[in-house]
């Protein structure tokens, strides 16, 4: 038998093409229309026990039959469910979504299909729909009655006394007993009735929703929850019962597990006639064979377990579809099925990007839920604010679209439904509902896999912290795995604590939505407060000097994180040496005190400016050039302390490298809140500030003709910081690139060489690399002398794996769409191998083209024609067509060296290449260098796409993200928006922003407003963010020195 092989069909409910199959690689292609013809009827049993009539084409495929039932229930997440029914071997088999109905249903007329979960996720919180999460509890009871699900006395009734506060409220005794002689939910229930009234008076006011968030969160900790047995026999002919889970291929005698083989344990499943085989990779600590053999009853009893192993393994493992290997010309061998659907991350995906509307549906055995229901329709018609599902990534989730009806039959023949049990029939309405609530304690669940809003905040450490004041730790989702909840890192602890008297979906709010950012949270500047705001002067000249101010704040606050809060750090702890503090510390102090005094003067010069006192009579203070002269050559005096901070920043990242307990240090300080970035960005902080005073003169000198009486100050306060600039360029370049090669060396395990001298940073990003298994996002580097291609790990520090490495010493580029078929591709061809990548678009492939071949053209001119390789990644010399079974197992080992994974831990949670991986876009070092020059600062007003108010927030643009404060006084932002990715527009009429000065970003459904004070604000921050959304050309760049042009 071959390995597993799946063919993709992606769900049309959820809004993708149809596709039977075909090859990504045969373009041009379309797939088969669902045959027309006869229609023929089959009775579908629901999960709440009523019957269903569904008509559909004889010759439609399974997948029809499985998308009338889920439209019928309006179900989003009808991924998770199947079809099972008995075979005319009376083999309860799942219904093939791929094959034909009627060459599966031999007598549609005397089966009866049963409409039931097929995959259970390890974390009920992965089920964003409150419709999906009643089914499941129903689920768990019709598990619970016939007995799949055992337990003991006490979880059993715990389990029951949930069930019955869903169905018939709060607690009653006398009604309690009524309802428990009249339902039996399991067998033994009559000796556990007392225990389960006494549960039940536990769960007063708890919903029928919250019932089924806290029964899915009992069950999901049982052993057998999920568990379907499936008899068979070890070598030795012991009896056993095999079983298959999110997990892997699970080994039972009797009810209790005796052994689990993980997916990534499992090299190949296969079966011949009635022996399944489960082949496991090498280790060297196992004392497994090799192959495990099972003995099944009958070939059809094995084969039905494979393919139910082969469709759990690409539904839990997979990020996509799989491809399907091309067909044999002449012969087959071994079974033709495959895995047909969405795997779960592209469910999850596709519900998180608010693709959907929430709809309403009634509760069969519950007697509240349907009275609340027809109470709260009409109202919840005609509500305009969406819900915050619980692993949303945006701040609020905005309204999607329609849920898709997609159908797999032909027009005229859309499935008919026809209802059997008398009764109320599930006739959803459509529903919207309240945004979710923030946490009572302020704390913001951590996101999972794509984050639009990243909650800047920091898991607590196990030793003691600085004693800084602390606003408390975030709570961790348990299904935490793509992004972290901060800027740098810090992946939030895996358990969370659920209040019985919180709903689901308020429980937590959205995880990327912070206190502030909440709507509820922040005071409003509304309409009426129009009136009360203070008159501006006019003049762009104080818009200017404002901003001067604004930014001057923010320095100041980064000046801290290492005058006052790091250096608090280091002096409770012996582990930085004297030599390294008398560098750092002493050289920021004075910085950090005349910038002090620097702002006191602005501010004290605005406030006269703007008419705080009689001065402005006189007009004198209406200039801020005479200011700026002052401190620009008092700044000529610090520019010792100045030289030092780059002999800081080498001294610093040597003494990490050389010390663990260093290294510790820093990596808990990043954990803090107040280090919202790199700590060693804040060490190169006072260059970059440089080079915004700058910016500021330069901009008040071209806006002052030459008679103006601030023009003379300005030009002469220019011309001095432009000699500073001069003078510490050669630094600034060197230093940047120095900065972000230990920064993406964080990002990276299974290397140790990356930082050597002479090697240079170009671009980061995220491409398709074409192997064996097909398409398969990676991440790439460029460096000057090397391109590495990496895979996001699965460790708890969410670092990226490098898994080869190709020399641009004699590489070649060249475009290669019409050869692969694949659509913005490129071949890339080495001495030793080649490769084949696609982008995401024609314009990013076009700036890996120009940025690739300038860095080939470099390599040339070099001298070194056999540059060092990558320590701890021997390179893959396997190209995309020689691809074997080996490639295909490397994709799924995702660890690293062992020297790597010893200094593992949990500080890389949301970091540029992260984002770059989500965003599936890419970064290059001339972006970095344009950010350092676009930093800005000040009061933004913030509106939601579906909110009424305007919040005001202090906002911080830099590396690429809006950083959100309460007020320029906080210590540490409560939120941030990365900002790849964004488009950056005007709002339209149709959107009816009726205010000055508004811009627009938004991200697929996520959409935000921000509103300036004034146009020279607005113009400043369209400016400085359509740099960060839209990355700079390259075409005027020779050299990789060259592009860093101040």
């Amino acid at each position: 038998m071959g390995e597993i092989e799946q063919r993709p069909t992606p769900g049309s409910r959820l809004g993708a093409p149809e596709n039977s199959g075909i090859s990504t690689l045969e373009r041009g292609q379309k797939p088969p229309p669902t045959p027309s013809g006869k229609l023929m009827s089959i009775k579908i049993q629901m999960l709440d026990d009523t019957q269903e009539a569904f008509e559909v084409p004889q010759r439609a495929p399974g997948k029809v039959l499985l998308d009338a039932v889920c439209n019928h229930l309006n179900l989003v997440e009808g991924d998770y469910f199947g079809l099972e029914f008995p075979d005319h071997k009376k083999i309860t088999v799942w219904l093939d979504l791929l094959k034909p109905i009627v060459k599966q249903i031999r007598r549609p007329k005397h089966v009866v299909v049963k409409f039931v979960v097929k995959f259970f996720p390890p974390d009920h919180t992965q089920l964003q729909e409150e419709l999906t999460r009643y089914l499941f509890a129903l689920q768990v009871k019709q598990d619970l009655a016939q007995g799949r699900l055992t337990c003991n006395d006490t979880s059993a009734a715990l389990l029951i006394s949930h069930i019955v506060q869903s169905e018939i409220g709060d607690f009653d005794e006398a009604l309690d007993r009524e309802h428990l002689a009249k339902n039996k939910y399991i067998p033994q229930q009559d000796t556990l009735e007392d225990k389960i009234v006494e549960f039940h008076h536990n769960h007063i006011g708890q919903t029928p929703a919250e019932s089924d968030f806290q029964l899915l969160e009992i069950a999901r900790r049982l052993e057998m929850y999920g568990i379907r047995l499936h008899p068979a026999k070890d070598r030795e002919g012991t009896k056993i019962n095999l079983a298959v889970a999110n997990t892997g291929i699970l080994v039972f005698q009797g009810f209790t597990k005796i052994n689990a083989f993980n997916w990534a344990k499992v090299r190949k499943l296969s079966f011949k006639r009635k022996r399944f085989l489960i082949k496991l990779r090498p280790d060297a600590n196992s004392s497994y064979q090799d192959t495990l053999e099972f003995l099944m009853a009958s070939r059809d009893f094995c084969k039905s377990f494979w393919k139910i192993c082969v469709e759990h393994h690409a539904f839990f493992r997979l990020f996509e579809e799989p491809k399907p290997k091309p067909k044999p010309v002449l012969f087959s061998r071994g079974s033709s099925f495959r895995f047909s659907g969405r795997t779960q991350k592209q469910v999850l995906d596709y519900v998180k990007e608010g693709g959907h509307k929430k709809v309403q549906f009634e509760r069969k055995h519950s007697k509240i839920h349907s009275v609340r229901s027809l109470a709260m329709q009409p109202a919840e018609l005609n509500s305009e604010v969406p819900k915050q599902s619980p692993q949303s990534a945006s701040l609020v989730s905005g309204e999607g679209a329609e849920s898709p009806g997609g159908q797999s039959c032909p027009p005229g023949k859309e499935p008919k439904v026809s209802t059997h049990e008398p009764g109320p029939h599930p006739s959803p309405a459509l529903k919207k509902s309240p945004a979710g609530n923030k946490r009572a304690d302020g704390a913001v669940k951590a996101p999972p896999e794509e984050e639009e809003e990243v909650v800047k905040d920091r898991t607590q450490q196990s030793k003691p912290q600085a004693p800084q004041p602390s606003t408390g730790s975030l709570t961790g989702s348990p299904h935490l795995s793509e992004l972290s909840v901060n800027s740098q890192g810090g992946a939030a602890p895996a358990h969370v604590t659920l209040s019985p008297n919180l709903s689901p979906d308020t429980k937590q709010s959205s995880p990327l939505v912070s206190p502030l950012l909440n709507e509820q949270a922040c005071p409003r500047t509304d309409d009426e407060d129009e009136g009360r705001k203070k008159r501006f002067p006019a003049d762009k000249a104080y818009f200017i000097a404002k901003e001067v101010s604004t930014t001057e704040r923010t320095y100041l606050k980064d000046l801290e994180v290492i005058t006052s809060w790091f250096q608090s750090t280091v002096s409770k702890e012996d582990s930085m040496p004297e030599t390294l503090k008398s560098l750092i510390f002493p050289n920021f102090e004075p910085l950090h005190k005349f910038h002090t005094n620097f702002l006191k003067e602005i501010e004290q010069r605005l406030a006269l400016w703007e008419g705080r006192s009689n001065a402005h009579i006189r007009g004198d203070h209406q200039r801020i050039g005479d200011v700026m002269l002052k401190n620009v050559q008092g700044m000529k005096h610090l520019a010792a302390h100045l030289w030092k901070h780059s002999e800081a920043l080498e001294a610093l990242e040597n003494g990490i490298k050389g010390s663990r307990r260093l290294e510790s240090l820093c990596r808990d300080f990043e954990l803090q809140k107040v280090c919202y970035l790199p700590l060693n960005t804040f060490l190169l902080r006072p260059l970059h500030r440089l080079m915004h005073y700058k910016q500021v003169l330069e901009r008040l000198c071209k806006h002052h003709p030459p008679s103006h009486t601030d023009f003379r100050d300005c030009r002469a306060a220019l011309a001095e910081i432009t000699e500073m600039v001069a003078q510490l360029h050669g630094t600034m370049i060197k230093m940047e690139n120095f900065q972000k090669l230990h920064e993406l060396k964080k990002d990276l395990i299974g290397i140790d060489n990356l930082v050597i001298p002479g090697r240079e940073f170009i671009r980061l990003g995220s491409l398709s690399k074409l192997s064996g298994k097909g398409l398969q996002q990676r991440m790439f580097f460029l460096f000057n002398d090397v391109l590495l291609y990496t895979s996001r790990g699965l460790t708890a520090s969410n670092q990226f794996k490098v898994h080869g490495q190709l020399p641009l010493y004699g590489m070649t580029i060249e475009e290669s769409e019409d050869e692969w078929g694949v659509p913005h591709c490129l071949t890339l061809r080495g001495p030793r191998q080649s490769i084949v990548v696609a982008a995401s678009s024609r314009s990013e492939m076009e700036k890996w083209v120009e940025d690739i071949q300038m860095a080939i053209d470099l390599a040339e001119k070099s001298s070194s024609p056999a540059p060092e390789l990558l320590a701890g990644s021997p390179p893959d010399n396997k190209s995309p067509d020689e691809a074997t079974t080996g490639d295909q197992e490397s994709e799924d080992d995702l660890s690293a060296s062992r020297t790597s994974l010893e200094r593992q831990a949990p500080h890389r949670g949301n970091t540029m290449v992260h984002v770059c991986w989500h965003r599936n876009t890419s970064v290059s070092m001339v972006d970095f260098s344009l950010a350092v020059e676009n930093q800005l600062s000040g009061n933004l007003l913030r509106k939601f796409k579906n909110s009424n108010g305007w919040q005001k927030l202090w906002v911080v643009f830099t590396n690429f993200c809006l950083f959100f404060y309460k007020s320029h006084q906080d210590n540490h932002p409560l939120a941030s928006l990365p900002l790849l990715g964004y488009s950056l527009t005007i709002p339209s009429e149709a959107e009816n922003i009726h205010k000055d000065y508004v811009f627009k970003l938004h991200f697929k459904s996520h959409v935000y407003f921000f509103r300036a004070e004034s146009e020279y604000t607005f113009e400043r921050w369209m400016e400085v963010i359509r740099s960060a959304t839209s990355s700079a050309s390259r075409a005027h760049v020779l050299s990789h020195k060259e592009s860093h042009v101040y």
